[in-house]
């Protein structure tokens, strides 16, 4: 799977169904592995730089499942 894959999926969180957006880009450490990927709540309009106050990490281990459509997460 690509990460633009990935990006077109919305996030939510299994534990109070809340949607918390798109990934917007991904944290890789020096082995290569996903360490976090940096969520966004998706805006009407098209976001002009990131903003660390509407953004939020998901570490890769926090993800419980990859669907078709949405990513789960447990938070």
């Amino acid at each position: 799977m690509m990460l633009s894959d990935l990006q077109s999926k919305d996030i939510i969180n299994i534990k109070d169904g809340q949607n918390l957006g798109r990934i917007i880009d991904v944290s890789i450490n020096e082995e290569g592995i996903i360490n976090y990927f940096i969520v966004e709540k998706r805006r009407f309009f098209f976001r002009i730089i990131f903003n660390p106050l509407t953004s939020q990490k998901v570490l890769f281990t926090q993800i419980k499942r990859i669907g078709n459509d949405v990513i789960l997460v447990e938070l």
